[in-house]
């Protein structure tokens, strides 16, 4: 609709137009009562204009979308000095944004969407005013920038609600909301507005608890192809970005170096912006010492918040991957299939028919078969029975373990049997074990050292399965002592305290020493009152044992190594019978000891209050024992492998590890290697790394330094005069140097 010139509306917009001050805005927030009238004037400018635009907002003038836009934001800078005129201005801005945000100009929207966050940050309106504005328009318009603002903005002010304290209120609602909205239509593509606002506040750690996961886990649920892959993406990769996150803020805590912004500050032209940054920059330190002061926060993966981890699983596996009417690809499946073998390692839950899924994927043609492997090992677990994996690595063995498969294939299958039996041994058996194990002789490296990782576990978990010759020296003893006795399917071990045995040895030797320092019989029991004595001993001066248990610097007593044992896999080298008769006499012996130290365990588990002198020693005592387990010789006979955290899933990589070494490389694989390091490693000396250090601080250099970069010209007279130096001069100079070298330099060698 257009308005004429000459109207009274119109005149009456350009008389209020005119009395408009550019500095108003500042003048009502200095003194709101005296400008009370003026501000009446233009907010009755703004209603008129919002009247205008509200009959036509598709066709209004331009002139009026430029007026109602300064407005708007002129009114939300100072709506809070004048509450009870604007008691309706927040309302408005919400119709008009609910009514014609899709005819509404881009550029009006906007500034609408930002008076809103204003209004919320002077308090004019409340947090969950806003959510409720903003949020049905995220799920609801077409404009692509639209909802980059909308949903930047929503973050924000969840962030900035959950600052100070956990808004428990706010977040209950706002969880409602989105597990709804997911539930209410699984189908529906704007679900993955709801992952993406958990996935993000749980990476920022705004949201850290169940009812987050439990959004997560409806996501993946869902039938839209996006919000299932956001769904398990989160339980995948989310406590990943959520660590990364914390690092990188860790990292940037030696950012700001006052001692150089005080020198620079001292050094320059003294203003008012200079001196506003170094005040920021302080207060910026002072609040990251507060972080560093306040405890770490306990945060739990995603993975043991879930509430019913069973019936998840059965539920991802029954609709995306053993039904038919999925619409999910291959990658998609993948990565579901992780999800499922990570929730049912992790959890040790029961899915029969799981195993036999994989037993059609498992071939060397299948595309991306190292996952399946990895995703079939961590799925695997000791209380799940034998029965149901036992043909599944018959199948690894037959498909990809032969003398035809490439080395590559085979070490693969070799190293996926590896990892399914450390988590259930009980899956193999002698026969095939033993076939396996003479991959050991191969000429491929790979498979060689695949096949020796398989001996080495099972020479710790099963020795019972391989053949004599195979089993090492120490499982020979054990089986021939009836030390060692075969597993069974369920059996848990009792766990006890890490190093517990190493300071009950201790204590037994230092007792031994005591008494014959006494001279009584160190076999003879204890008196009455010894260990009284002892623990009271224990109890004194901890604060000091504490603090001397901090210092990592002293020393670590470490025993001899003794005599090493070479174990080898040839049948031709045997013990002798005076060597045999000396190992079949020792471990009787130790049995019945070993019998005893497992009762005293348990007896000074239960019985006995750990003093801080003994918490002193315990740590001492473990890392000798981490100290001697490094040394060559019989203690590191055993390859010593880093245990891989419950919670970290396996990996295609994890299976292939060293199969490419006996693959050969093209000329551009070899050159990339070759350079990979000298762009990685800095093999500089340390003169170049402090001159570099210099010069990032702004330091000066030398005058030697300085002399080298001159430009040639400066110092093309000194060279000329050197070449025409006479004999003589040289001579003398050659003498005075020869004489210089002798004295160690000009300074001379005291």
């Amino acid at each position: 609709m257009l308005i004429c010139e000459n109207c009274a509306i119109c005149l009456t917009l350009e008389d209020n137009a005119d009395r408009r001050s550019p500095n108003l805005q500042h003048k009502i927030n200095r003194d709101p009562p005296s400008y009370a009238e003026d501000f009446k004037a233009q907010y009755q400018q703004y209603d008129s204009f919002r009247q205008l635009v509200m009959q036509a907002p598709a066709s209004a003038p331009s002139d009026n979308i430029v007026s109602l836009r300064d407005l708007i934001d002129f009114i939300s800078h100072v709506a809070n000095n004048y509450p009870a005129l604007t008691a309706d201005f927040p309302q408005q801005l919400i119709d008009l944004l609910a009514q014609h945000h899709e005819a509404l100009e881009h550029e009006l929207r906007e500034k609408v969407v930002g008076a809103l966050v204003i209004l919320r940050k002077k308090d004019v309106i409340d947090s969950p005013t806003l959510l409720n504005a903003l949020f049905p328009l995220l799920t609801a318009t077409s404009s692509k920038s639209l909802r980059s603002l909308l949903y930047q903005k929503i973050l924000s002010d969840i962030r900035t609600s959950n600052s100070k304290a956990t808004n428990h209120k706010l977040n209950r609602t706002l969880q409602t909301v989105l597990y709804n909205l997911l539930s209410s239509d699984r189908s529906s593509p704007k679900g993955i507005w709801a992952v993406r606002i958990t996935r993000e506040l749980w990476r920022r750690q705004v949201w850290t608890d169940a009812k987050a996961v439990e959004i997560m886990k409806e996501a993946a649920l869902s039938d839209s192809i996006k919000v299932i892959a956001g769904g398990v993406n989160f339980f995948l990769g989310g406590d990943k970005e959520r660590e990364d996150l914390a690092e990188a803020d860790s990292s940037d805590d030696d950012a700001i170096d006052m001692r150089a912004m005080k020198h620079q500050y001292g050094i320059n032209k003294k203003n008012n912006k200079a001196q506003k940054q170094l005040r920021h920059a302080a207060l910026m330190v002072k609040k990251k010492e507060r972080k560093k002061g306040k405890p770490h926060p306990l945060n739990f993966s995603a993975l043991h918040l879930l509430h019913d981890p069973q019936g998840f699983a059965e539920s991802l596996f029954q609709k995306h991957l053993q039904g038919n009417k999925s619409k999910l690809g291959l990658e998609q499946k993948l990565q579901v299939l992780q999800l499922v073998s990570r929730l049912v390692g992790l959890h040790k839950l029961t899915i029969i028919t799981l195993y036999s899924y994989f037993l059609k994927f498992l071939t060397p043609k299948q595309a991306s078969v190292t996952s399946f492997l990895a995703s079939l090992a961590q799925s695997t677990h000791d209380l799940v029975p034998p029965d149901a994996i036992e043909p599944v690595v018959q199948k690894i063995a037959n498909e990809f373990v032969s003398e035809a498969a490439a080395g590559q294939v085979a070490a693969a299958g070799l190293n996926a049997i590896r990892e399914i039996c450390t988590r259930q041994p009980l899956a193999m058996s002698d026969t095939l074990l033993q076939d396996l194990v003479m991959y050991r002789k191969s000429k491929d490296k790979s498979v060689m050292m695949a096949a020796k990782g398989l001996l080495s576990l099972y020479r710790d978990v099963g020795p019972d399965l391989l053949k004599k010759r195979d089993r090492g020296k120490e499982a020979a003893m054990q089986l021939r002592t009836g030390e060692r006795e075969k597993a069974r399917f369920g059996e848990q071990q009792v766990g006890t305290i890490e190093g517990l045995e190493l300071l009950e040895a201790w204590k037994e030797q230092e007792r031994r020493r005591k008494r014959e320092e006494a001279g009584l019989d160190p076999d003879a029991p204890d008196r009455e009152g010894e260990k009284e004595e002892e623990e009271e001993e224990g109890w004194k001066n901890w604060d000091a044992q504490e603090d001397d248990s901090d210092d990592s610097g002293g020393w670590i007593n470490v025993e001899s190594d003794g005599e090493d044992i070479n174990i080898s896999d040839s049948e031709d080298e045997k013990p002798s019978a005076k060597k045999q008769k000396k190992e079949d006499e020792k471990p009787a012996a130790k049995t019945t000891e070993e019998a005893k130290t497992i009762d005293e365990l348990n007896r000074l588990a239960t019985t006995r209050i750990l003093t801080p002198a003994d918490l002193t020693k315990l740590n001492e005592l473990r890392q000798s024992a981490a100290v001697e387990a490094l040394l060559p010789g019989e203690r590191r006979r055993k390859a010593i492998e880093q245990k891989r955290h419950a919670d970290d899933g396996l990996t295609a990589a994890d299976l292939e590890g060293v199969s490419n070494l006996g693959a050969k490389m093209t000329k551009e694989e070899r050159v990339a290697l070759s350079k990979g390091d000298r762009e990685n490693e800095d093999h500089r000396g340390g003169t170049a790394k402090r001159k570099e250090r210099k010069e990032a601080a702004g330091k000066s250099t030398t005058n030697k330094d300085k002399a080298r970069k001159k430009n040639m010209m400066m110092t093309i007279g000194k060279a000329r005069g050197k070449q025409k130096r006479s004999l003589r001069d040289i001579g003398r100079t050659l003498k005075g140097h020869v004489d210089r070298q002798k004295r160690g330099g000009r300074r001379g060698n005291n």
